[in-house]
């Protein structure tokens, strides 16, 4: 089980900040300088070049404290006086509170946090070497979570929610080569940090608009995915000006051989082999230093098809190794093996409307399936998409609002499973199929550290159309509202 990342009853975690551990806090200001808190570490710009003649100094803590990037400002000239020796320091907080007003296992809300605190290395300012960039992050996961006691769904409310602790996340090295148009990362890493990423998707609460339902519940302890991370290598080139591959090998389990792994820090690759591959093609995108593109009228946008492939063995979701149902009265009980498991899947990211290059303000829509077979996954298709309008309202540049869907396809074998369960049994039990939900949300930029997002989700068939604590009593769609905090220190 991946940290008891949700309540799913397939027994995997469903998919973007927590106190902060001790060690990680003195990492903070020892050796670190902040950078604008972004989704996907390696897209975090390099620290701004600073004045080799800028050393600490006090200043006052409250001056310009709302048009500041981070709470903290410059800690009295601490960031930038580091910064030149190529170190950052990323610490963010999300904290949120997320009620379900209706169905479910019950009603009632909860809170859930997270603390993220991640230090960057440029090594050609710190040791000479140019085109590196070494990285190391932890999480302080704290909270209570609405879908494991509350909702019962497939789709996972939040995407924070996860076990309370501690651990280490990433910890790798990054040196890039050939004028940047190749980059290698070695070391331990979280997948959903670069595949199977949509930019517009980022908005949305609901842990599959991150880390998808189908990986989710597919790949061993739920994958390389918040909150765990894994050993392996990832090669991204640049192919053609529009085209970039990417493509990684890992250890096939994320939690190796402690099924608990709570620090992060249980490093093998005994576990299989997880290898993932993606191609993107991105349109009329602006040139680098540009704020917009060429032709500044043209909408950008981004395309991409992948595959995984882990090697490990998967059990049937039906038979067992005789070839009988495993809900048969007369089955051994130990399911029928088959050899490796994959997926392939497509991502879209479209800007469609923009009434002025010079101006924030746009919609863009997005798209994600994926499919995998289905005799050995418990979901064997999923989807979602979207549509978000960033700056709708004049004035409010940073703001960003946005209406999406979200899709689970419960596989065939094991809708089967269950009805063999109703008819051996006589009885009424739960079939599953599956769930879809709907959500809706508007974030907020209060000053440029500072975001609040309210959220509503509203979850049609939630179960997948069975109740994991009475299988023979269906559970009603829920209904969740709540609101969540950002703040980047």
């Amino acid at each position: 089980m991946k940290l008891n990342r949700s309540s799913r009853s397939f027994g995997r975690r469903a998919p973007a900040l927590r106190g902060l551990a001790m060690w990680a806090a003195c990492a903070t200001f020892a050796c670190g300088a902040a950078q604008a808190q972004t989704s996907n570490p390696d897209a975090a710009p390099e620290a701004p070049e600073a004045d080799l003649s800028i050393k600490a100094q006090p200043s006052n803590f409250m001056t310009g404290i709302w048009a500041r990037q981070n709470l903290l400002g410059d800690i009295g000239g601490l960031r930038p006086w580091l910064g030149k020796y190529g170190v950052t320091f990323q610490l963010t907080e999300t904290s949120e509170y997320l009620a379900n007003l209706r169905g479910g296992l019950n009603r009632g809300g909860t809170y859930d946090g997270l603390t993220t605190a991640t230090v960057q290395v440029d090594t050609s300012k710190a040791l000479g070497i140019p085109g590196g960039l070494f990285n190391i992050s932890a999480l302080q996961i704290h909270g209570s979570n609405l879908s494991e006691r509350n909702l019962g769904t497939l789709n996972t409310a939040s995407g924070i929610e996860a076990q309370d602790t501690t651990r280490l996340w990433e910890m790798w090295y990054q040196q890039s080569f050939l004028d940047k148009k190749l980059d290698v990362k070695v070391g331990q890493q979280s997948i959903d940090q670069e595949f199977i990423v949509s930019q517009y998707a980022a908005l949305f609460v609901n842990t599959m608009f991150g880390w998808p339902a189908l990986p989710s519940y597919d790949m061993p302890s739920g994958g390389p995915a918040y909150p765990l991370a894994d050993l392996g290598v990832r090669v991204r080139g640049q192919i053609a000006p529009s085209l970039t591959g990417l493509i990684g090998v890992f250890d096939g389990d994320p939690l190796g051989n402690n099924p608990n792994n709570l620090s992060g820090t249980n490093f093998n690759l005994h576990n299989g082999t997880l290898v993932i591959g993606e191609l993107q093609y991105a349109i009329n995108q602006p040139s680098e230093g540009d704020l917009v593109s060429a032709d500044s009228h043209a909408l950008p946008g981004t395309y991409k098809l992948g595959f995984w492939y882990n090697s490990n063995s998967f059990a049937d979701q039906h038979f067992d190794n005789t070839g009988l149902s495993l809900n048969n009265p007369l089955t051994t009980g130990i399911a029928a093996q088959h050899h490796g498991d994959y997926s392939i899947y497509a991502v879209a990211d479209q800007m469609i409307w923009r009434p002025d290059p010079d101006e924030p303000r746009s919609i863009g829509v997005f798209a994600r399936v994926m499919g995998a077979p289905g005799d050995r996954n418990p979901v064997s298709f999923s989807a979602n998409a979207g549509i978000v309008m960033k700056a709708p309202f004049q004035g409010r540049d940073n703001d960003s609002v946005g209406l999406a869907l979200t899709y689970i396809k419960v596989s065939n074998a094991l809708h089967d499973l269950d009805l063999d369960y109703r008819d051996f049994n006589a009885t009424t039990y739960g079939v599953r199929t599956q769930e879809t939900t709907l959500e809706a949300t508007y974030q907020y930029q209060v000053t440029p550290w500072w975001q609040v997002q309210a959220d509503a989700q509203y979850t049609f068939n939630a179960g997948a159309g069975q109740n994991q604590n009475d299988a023979t009593a269906p559970l009603r769609n829920t209904f969740v509202v709540g609101v969540r905090t950002n703040i980047t220190f």
